[in-house]
């Protein structure tokens, strides 16, 4: 891939065969159902907290575009305050972001509001590891630096990704378009061991307490 010039139109591929694709969706199907299942306590337990704070829905929905372009709801654990975007117009969230709820300020760090995706895992809106979803509003102002970013609906979005590891938070368009080239170089390049290091070091990361 030509990463000197990302504004030039290019030609991707897939880089898993459809076997591949098979067993990473099964993997997804089976890993998010018993996911569910084995975090049904710690669902129970923020719920409750959410429910005590008293400000708002436990769970925030948001449109994103996925897999072939199509838009979906993300599912997560609401951690900011209610109407956090001012006159509707979609803002970035931010590190120490000063609209995020006390409760949420916890779950954004330790990453349990994200566990309401193994549901959008689950009905095949995501997948364990693939880009991260976007909104229309922000796509539409990447591809206005990088055209290629439809390449990515060739693939479902994910919960991780090593931009996701390494990028951090996309609070600027220059991340933006980092993550974006990441994204595309794991597409080209994506397989069932490449998945399974993601995942891995996702997990190590989250132990030792990284913050992305």
């Amino acid at each position: 891939m030509n990463k000197s010039n990302p504004e030039t139109t290019l030609v991707m591929r897939d880089g898993m065969c459809a076997f591949e694709r098979f067993i990473k969706r099964t993997f997804d199907i089976l890993c998010s159902f018993f996911g569910i299942l084995v975090l049904l306590p710690v669902y129970l337990v923020v719920y409750i907290s959410l429910r005590m704070q008293g400000d708002g829905p436990v769970l925030f929905k948001q449109e994103r575009i996925g897999y072939k372009g199509r838009p979906f709801n993300i599912l997560k654990f609401r951690t900011m305050i209610v109407d956090s975007e001012e006159n509707g117009t979609p803002q970035l969230a931010q590190k120490g972001d000063d609209r995020l709820t006390p409760v949420g300020k916890f779950l954004r760090e330790h990453h349990l509001d994200e566990l309401p995706q193994l549901f959008n895992v689950l009905r095949g809106d995501m997948s364990f590891v693939g880009y991260r979803p976007e909104r229309k509003y922000f796509i539409d102002k990447i591809k206005e630096h990088n055209p290629n970013y439809d390449y990515l609906y060739m693939i479902r979005p994910g919960i991780t990704s090593m931009a996701t590891i390494y990028n951090g938070y996309t609070d600027t368009m220059e991340k933006m378009l980092t993550r974006l080239q990441m994204d595309l170089d794991y597409l080209q390049n994506r397989s069932l061991l490449l998945d399974l290091k993601i995942i891995v070091t996702t997990v190590l990361k989250i132990i030792y307490g990284k913050k992305f």
